[in-house]
């Protein structure tokens, strides 16, 4: 039995991968799949915060140079890196407040199989539209965003708390509506992944930090590595 378990939890672990820098839903296929193969995990929450942070993981290794040039140009007084940081943090607040003060709601309310089908309808139909839409780009660099487009992209995050809607497709079309080309919309949204992921991971993981123990800390890491892995694949393929 316990092994079976193990295959589910791996099963999960590539499912968050793969769709979490998709245009569509890593939590609500998290909840739909679940439900599917009856999986049963003690730990809850905390097994899908773990396996999102695999995913998130993911991207910073393979943005790791980036990372530490965006860092260095920080402390080294260069301006477009401290903007690009500044604008990360502004596109982030929004994410940061509206999580405070709501999710204990979205969690109890929210988190149905229901909720999930209708999100995923409709934020299907929303980017197909988008999709046929022609947009004035007037970004083409992530690191040329302005302040104004980073609050509007952090507050298209926010719609992404309602399970069942895409976080990066959130961000993405939000991106692309306040004008961004797709090219840079996509490279912000991973890199405001990075501190939204960590923070929600971070929280979570203090609420629940109760329910880890050795029993099922197997799956929690089986799911952990199959995500890691599988978002690896899925980011190298799409900033190629």
């Amino acid at each position: 039995m316990q092994h079976i378990e193990i295959l589910k939890a791996l099963f999960l672990g590539f499912i968050e991968g793969l769709t979490e820098f998709l245009p569509i839903s890593s939590t609500g296929h998290l909840i739909l799949f679940g439900h599917m193969i009856d999986f049963h995990s003690d730990d809850g929450r905390v097994f899908e915060v773990v396996i999102q942070l695999g995913a998130i993981l993911a991207v910073c290794w393979l943005y790791r140079q980036k990372i530490f040039d965006l860092v260095k140009g920080f402390f080294s007084g260069d301006s477009e890196a401290r903007h690009f940081a500044f604008s990360v943090l502004i596109a982030f607040f929004p994410a940061v407040v509206i999580g405070i003060f709501a999710v204990d709601f979205i969690k109890s309310v929210l988190f149905s199989p229901l909720v999930v089908a209708i999100a995923l309808i409709v934020g299907g139909l929303i980017i197909f539209w988008v999709e046929s839409k022609s947009f004035d780009h007037k970004t083409t660099e992530a690191t040329k965003i302005t302040y104004k487009q980073a609050f509007l992209v952090g507050c298209a995050q926010c719609v992404a708390m309602i399970p069942g809607t895409s976080r990066s497709g959130a961000t993405i079309v939000g991106g692309m509506f306040s004008g961004l080309s797709r090219k840079a919309a996509t490279e912000f949204s991973f890199f405001l992944a990075m501190p939204t992921m960590l923070g929600a991971a971070t929280f979570d993981l203090i609420r629940n930090a109760d329910v880890l123990t050795q029993d099922n800390m197997l799956n929690i890491g089986v799911g952990f590595v199959a995500a890691f892995i599988s978002a690896l694949l899925v980011v190298s393929a799409l900033v190629k």
